[in-house]
């Protein structure tokens, strides 16, 4: 029914017949996962087939390994199922009974004869509870078969994290020690200041991926310390270039166990954020030490503990954590490019990650030149442009852009973070050409009008977008905020370069086929290294180099290494968009306490 192209991940989505008129798409469901429950029972994995197409897919997350797995095949997924439904025993299968995520036929693609039964489910494991998403498509003869597979671990045996009718009294005989152990204040002092005890993890940056992890460690009864090295939380946002505003929109960003409220702005200006990251920090209770950096960093394979030696305000001090969790951005240190006769050039020369605001120069009239057509790049065009700049964009390949109105897809919250990741990156991927296909015909106007003024469109592998460009790339597109209009109207220009820049002159930039562009300002907006650059720049060669490469897939069609093991014991990658970070932070504290309960085994040292 499908195939893959290996390196790509490029899949052709099977056709399904015309669905029956009298459809029951709760008996069928249930009837299906009623049957794999007995398969799973009796681990009778040979009769597989009675309920799976030869090229479905089962994507885990922790339920029967500790790790996330993407497998495609039926015989792939006979052999997992072999080796670790034994251990793992899923069990007390249970369909979704009420909401939106009960069983329903949907039409997935509104270009392929593709339906499918699709409904959220519930079970039980040796360890825990988890969430699931089945999707059934009928073959030539009938038969509702698994498509698609989706179990996700969610919950861990004996730990009841304090939400809602769980919630802690607050009372004060009601806390370990009673009024023996003082007030909550006095209490949150110690524990702020690590007087007691050693934070079991070490997290390093308070943006949205350390905030998040650190609000879900400590929901888990996981001490942890998230160090950051600006004067203040939300500081990594407030310090970003004057004009940033967030391209995600609210319901779609929020952060774990606080929405913002509904009367939050669609799209948030940087330093509101900031203020928002520092408010949380202080309504979760995150004990987050700034201005602090890591001055040395080492790890015992014996005794399974780190040693790191901090910088704090200036003074020395020592933590001994189990685990240390890098938070610093998906993406790792920025590639600056240097071009032969940068050092003669008169002008002005910087990466976009130094980029504050474009009125810090006397920059009107000045030839302003943006080496790069990702969302920084013409974020930091459009800011020349309105502070009076002559911009020009330096476009080396295509670029993929979608308008916010048209091409952004706001989902809920909440049980849809289950449903967002349900889908392995491969189908997910061939779903998307046909949206990146309406979005296009939506915004047909806008696409001409970029194309006619000289830029360059990039519509990902297999035309399937910016779901592809960003768990590949991490970039390759522009989510519109209005200076695609500018570039329409030909009030910043656009200028071609498949073979990139040959070097500088005094007052010029020189492109690979010998065309000069004078200039007085050059913004190299040329992106960021692998996140295991991070690692080495914080924690050093020897950490860094037991590290795997992060981001962009696997063979499987897994992300590398981010929200996973690492390679290196007990160091974890956290990272992402707010959202992502809001959804994965879950699944890293899992894996965390998991390790600390002696569930997980323990990691094989690289």
């Amino acid at each position: 029914m499908t195939s893959t192209q290996k390196n790509d991940h490029i899949v052709q989505l099977p056709q399904t017949p015309p669905a029956p008129e009298s459809l029951q798409p709760r008996h069928i469901a249930q009837n299906w996962l009623t049957k794999l429950e007995s398969i799973l029972t009796y681990n009778d994995t040979s009769r597989l087939g009675e309920i799976f197409h030869k090229e479905s897919w089962w994507r885990d997350m922790l339920a029967l390994e500790w790790e996330f797995h993407t497998l495609h095949t039926l015989s792939l997924i006979q052999e997992f199922l072999t080796r670790n439904q034994p251990r793992s025993r899923l069990s007390s299968f249970r369909l979704q009974d009420q909401g939106k995520y009960q069983p329903n036929l949907e039409t997935p693609s509104s270009s392929h004869d593709l339906r499918w039964i699709s409904s959220m489910f519930f079970f039980e494991t040796n360890v825990g509870y988890g969430s699931g998403i089945l999707r059934l498509t009928q073959n030539s003869d009938g038969e509702w078969k698994a498509y698609a597979v989706y179990t996700s671990l969610q919950e861990l045996k004996g730990v009841k994290e304090p939400l809602g009718t769980n919630r802690v009294s607050g009372t004060l005989d009601s806390m370990p020690g009673g009024s023996l152990g003082g007030t909550w204040s006095e209490r949150r002092k110690r524990e702020f200041a690590f007087t007691d005890q050693q934070p079991t993890v070490l997290i390093i940056g308070a943006g949205q991926a350390g905030l998040n992890l650190g609000a879900r460690l400590q929901s888990l009864g996981v001490s942890c310390l998230i160090i950051d090295k600006n004067d203040r939380v939300g500081d990594n946002w407030r310090k970003r270039y004057r004009t940033l505003v967030t391209h995600d929109p609210a319901e779609f960003t929020h952060m774990a166990y606080l929405p913002f409220p509904k009367n939050w702005p669609q799209f948030t200006p940087k330093d509101k954020l900031g203020d928002w990251f520092e408010a949380y920090s202080q309504i979760m209770e995150l004990n987050v030490w700034t201005k602090t950096t890591i001055t040395n960093a080492e790890y015992d394979d014996i005794t399974s503990k780190w040693t790191i030696n901090l910088t704090r305000n200036g003074s020395p001090c020592t933590v001994r954590p189990h685990h240390v969790a890098l938070c610093t951005g998906h993406a790792g240190e920025p590639q600056v490019p240097s071009f032969p006769g940068q050092e003669k050039f008169n002008g002005v020369v910087y990466h976009g990650n130094d980029h504050k605001d474009a009125s810090q120069y006397d920059v009107r009239g000045k030839k302003t030149i943006i080496v790069g057509t990702g969302n920084s790049g013409h974020d930091i065009a459009q800011n020349f442009y309105e502070n009076g700049a002559d911009v020009t964009m330096i476009q080396r390949s295509g670029t993929y852009v979608l308008t916010i109105d048209k091409g952004v897809f706001i989902p809920p919250t909440e049980e849809a973070d289950v449903v967002a990741e349900s889908l392995p990156y491969p189908v997910m991927f061939a779903l998307g050409k046909d949206l990146t296909k309406r979005i296009a015909a939506a915004e047909k106007e806008n696409v001409e009008g970029l194309q006619k003024a000289g830029f360059k469109f990039e519509w990902g592998v297999d035309q399937s977008g910016i779901a592809r460009l960003y768990y590949t790339r991490g970039g390759g597109y522009y989510v519109d905020v209005g200076c695609s209009k500018l570039i329409i109207d030909k009030k910043i220009k656009v200028h071609q370069s498949p073979n990139g820049i040959s070097g500088f002159k005094e007052n010029a930039l020189v492109l690979a086929d010998g065309t000069e562009l004078d200039a007085d300002i050059v913004v190299l907006a040329t992106g960021y290294d692998n996140m295991r650059t991070s690692a080495r720049k914080i924690m050093g060669d020897k950490v860094a180099d037991r590290c795997n490469d992060v981001w962009d897939l696997d063979e499987e069609g897994e992300l590398n290494t981010m929200w996973r093991p690492s390679g290196h014991p007990n160091f974890w990658f956290m990272g992402g968009n707010l959202a992502i970070c809001r959804i994965y932070s879950k699944l890293v504290a899992l894996q965390i306490k998991a390790a600390e309960m002696g569930l997980s085994p323990s990691p094989v040292p690289n």
